[in-house]
């Protein structure tokens, strides 16, 4: 908690402005996250369902922290992440934010919670009141240029998320590498700029070619954080419970297990975050 909090006066009028103090702790903000990409340092990004989990990423260094709609998958053992509800995302934001100091949070908008613009609102709105969220994040390109003008024109802080987007999974036909052939890449990366300006100021690839991960991360001003998208993005992201091992099943070649070789999950946690900001992860075989 702030240690003090003091009221700015401008002109007799009061701005509202709290300049917080917190001794050590370096709270992060969007536009430390902006600061990082400019300045070409990697963001390193986790999924987080819980405070205990939150709590051991949080001091390990970890920047952000997506408590992500897979845990419909990774948690409650579903087969795709469809199910999950608004409630059960703020939930698990909820307990999220009472692990961590420093370190922003986003969280998912579950499958039909923005399938229109006035529903987005009402449901971010919760996801940010209720769970305590810094950020939210919805999949979609052009479809949600509008959903994302209107969220961002209320003061809703967006992560637009691209390329594999797994609400959409059984439209794609499964869960496959996208942006493969010219004329898929190209749309990728008009969204990708589209969604810049209608206001988004994060964005997430999921599962594209090096390549075009690159080129959409050097047109965007905005941070682009990858998941299976090569090493020339501005940050990374991997499941929690799939870097330290304990998911179980098939995993995809752009996770490492980097429980391995540590003797405690808080180790496994920091080097990760090691790994992505040494640009050792994700190697050439953990790309595509």
């Amino acid at each position: 908690m702030p240690d003090e909090a003091i009221d700015c006066y401008d002109d007799g009028l009061i701005s509202h402005q709290f300049f917080v103090f917190q001794a050590d702790i370096l709270v992060i903000t969007i536009t430390q996250l902006q600061t990082l990409k400019q300045q070409q340092e990697k963001i390193a990004v986790l999924t987080g369902y819980d405070a205990c989990f939150a709590r051991l990423a949080d001091q390990a260094g970890v920047e952000v922290i997506l408590v992500g709609d897979s845990l419909g998958m990774v948690v409650q053992g579903k087969d795709s992440t469809l199910p999950v509800s608004v409630d059960e995302m703020i939930y698990h934001t909820a307990n999220v934010m009472r692990g961590i100091n420093k370190a922003f949070v986003i969280a998912d908008m579950p499958f039909m919670s923005y399938a229109t613009a006035e529903m987005a609102l009402v449901n971010a709105g919760r996801l940010m009141k209720e769970g305590g969220a810094h950020m939210v994040k919805l999949e979609g390109g052009h479809a949600q240029l509008d959903t994302v003008h209107h969220l961002t024109s209320h003061a809703v802080p967006v992560c637009a998320h691209l390329g594999l987007t797994p609400q959409s999974v059984h439209q794609l036909g499964g869960y496959k590498v996208q942006g493969r052939d010219h004329q898929q890449a190209e749309h990728i990366r008009k969204d990708a700029l589209a969604l810049q300006q209608a206001g988004a100021q994060m964005l997430v690839l999921e599962c594209v070619p090096t390549a075009l991960a690159q080129l959409v991360t050097a047109e965007l001003e905005i941070p682009v954080i990858g998941i299976g998208a090569g090493p020339l993005v501005d940050g990374q992201v991997l499941v929690v419970y799939d870097m330290l091992g304990i998911s179980g099943g098939h995993l995809p070649r752009f996770v490492r297990n980097f429980m391995q070789g540590q003797d405690s999950i808080a180790a496994a946690l920091s080097t990760y975050v090691q790994a992505v900001k040494s640009k050792d992860f994700p190697a050439a075989a953990e790309s595509y």
